[in-house]
């Protein structure tokens, strides 16, 4: 085009738009749409920055309803932070996903029994103390006397937690967050909690938060000497040497410090693998809930002249899914003993003063639950209570057992909410039904996760301080 041609073709777009080609009507109606838009683009700017520049509040707890719910299920998606964005999932992987995240207990699965509280005490024959009480009706926990009387309540709920200390990624829904797992209390009354598969969290006295960490731990934990605590933590990843397809959850031994910041980690599935003992694996399942990793104890060498595994700084595990309880070496990393017995499903076991081991013999196959103590050394049976056809315990999830000192055995039975101290001849001098009902119409009595004996002169000074 020459610059002649170009002059020309301005020239005629020049006579056209000054020879009022365009109605005048037409061009107030493009100025008033203009004039519309531009100011609906200048409100829209305004509000974008407006809610930028506000500060963040809580979701209204009435939003949160389904989410609060004890009893719902974690949405898919929350299982994505052990699964690498680059894989694509097939239908089956992301059903097995939720079906593993679902996994929990129920806050109560017996019909609720017509006495409760403290039903026997024979005053002469139980160990006299305090009872640390972990109930499947409450985000928390409570102190009661031999009597049955409440001293002290800790509870806050998971959403609270979340509010005072949240985590990194907000939770669509949860089950096993209405309640708490396990406890330990400090003689301070801080007291630290477990919301099973999902966070562990520290509370002072008055039921404050001081810290949450939500990492998924479950089950159990102890606290050492210098405030370091030992927990578990279970993660759901594809592992190919495991099964190509299908997922599996993944424990982890964790050890964190006094404020609840991780300071190592062991998988135990690993630890199996590349021990001595990895035929254990054997009897392992192909995918899923792999191990239900439910114990751990820090040893204190009591056992270590007669098996060196049980060196002090050690740690005595239960695989509740491989009917195994284990020696987890802290140096190596590596599992150092394991051991089958005359058990199944079991939970808690715990080295004795006397150099045997004491062990919570869910049996559910069985139907009747029972309380082991074995010689691990000899692999010879020392004592068991079963009860019988009048006094028969079972529980056939969860579960625990503690030695008192006068030589009674403390036992919890979960599932029917009953806990009861019984004596090396099999009598029962101590018996408590949790008075806390649950369900739709609180036709159910809930689970009595664990009962743990103090004693007596634990110091509870603080209870009397404002």
């Amino acid at each position: 085009m020459t610059p002649d041609e170009e002059g020309g073709l301005a020239g005629n777009r020049g006579v056209q738009r000054a020879g009022g080609g365009v109605p005048e009507e037409r061009r107030r109606r493009r100025i008033v749409r203009a004039l519309i838009l531009a100011l609906v683009a200048v409100v829209a700017i305004v509000f974008v920055v407006v809610r930028l520049r506000e500060p963040s509040v809580p979701i209204p707890r009435d939003e949160l309803a389904e989410w609060e719910d004890p009893g719902g299920r974690w949405h898919t998606g929350a299982w994505r932070g052990s699964i690498p964005d680059s894989i694509e999932l097939t239908e089956a992987q992301l059903e097995e996903l939720e079906r593993l995240r679902s996994i929990g207990y129920l806050e109560g699965s017996y019909p609720a029994p017509d006495r409760s509280g403290v039903t026997l005490h024979d005053t002469t024959r139980a160990f006299d103390g305090l009872n640390l009480v972990v109930s499947g009706h409450l985000p928390g926990a409570l102190l009661a006397d031999m009597s049955g009387e409440v001293l002290h309540t800790w509870s806050a709920s998971f959403l609270d937690v979340w509010r005072a200390d949240p985590g990194e990624t907000f939770p669509e829904r949860t089950q096993g967050a209405g309640f708490w797992r396990r406890a330990f209390l400090f003689p301070n009354g801080d007291v630290l909690g477990i919301f099973d598969w999902h966070a562990l969290v520290k509370l002072d006295r008055d039921s404050n938060v001081i810290w949450a960490n939500f990492a998924g731990y479950h089950h159990d934990l102890e606290v050492l000497d210098d405030g370091r605590i030992v927990t578990l933590v279970r993660e759901a990843r594809i592992l190919p040497r495991i099964h190509e397809e299908m997922p599996v959850l993944e424990d982890f031994l964790v050890v964190l410090n006094e404020e609840g910041r991780e300071l190592c980690r062991i998988s135990l599935l690993e630890a199996f693998e590349n021990s001595p003992l990895s035929n254990t694996l054997d009897e392992m399942k192909p995918h899923g809930d792999i191990f239900h990793t439910n114990t751990v104890e820090v040893l204190d060498g009591l056992l270590a002249d007669r098996l060196p595994a049980f060196k002090a700084g050690n740690v005595l595990i239960s695989v509740r899914e491989l009917d195994v309880i284990a020696v987890l070496d802290m140096e190596t990393g590596l599992i150092a003993w394991a051991l089958r017995g005359p058990w199944s499903r079991q939970h808690q076991p715990t080295v004795l003063d006397g150099g045997t081991i004491l062990v919570f013999d869910n049996a559910p196959k069985r139907g009747a639950s029972r309380v082991i103590e074995f010689d691990p050394v000899r692999k010879e049976l020392r004592w068991f209570y079963q009860g019988d056809d009048l006094t028969m315990f079972f529980s056939k999830t969860c579960g625990s057992n503690q030695r008192l000192p006068n030589g009674n055995t403390l036992v919890s039975e979960t599932d029917r909410g009953r806990a009861f101290e019984v004596t090396m001849d099999g009598e029962i001098v101590w018996e408590y039904m949790n008075p806390a009902q649950t369900g739709e119409n609180r036709e159910l009595i809930a689970s009595l996760f664990e009962v743990v004996r103090l004693p007596a002169d634990f110091p509870l000074e603080w209870l009397g301080e404002e």
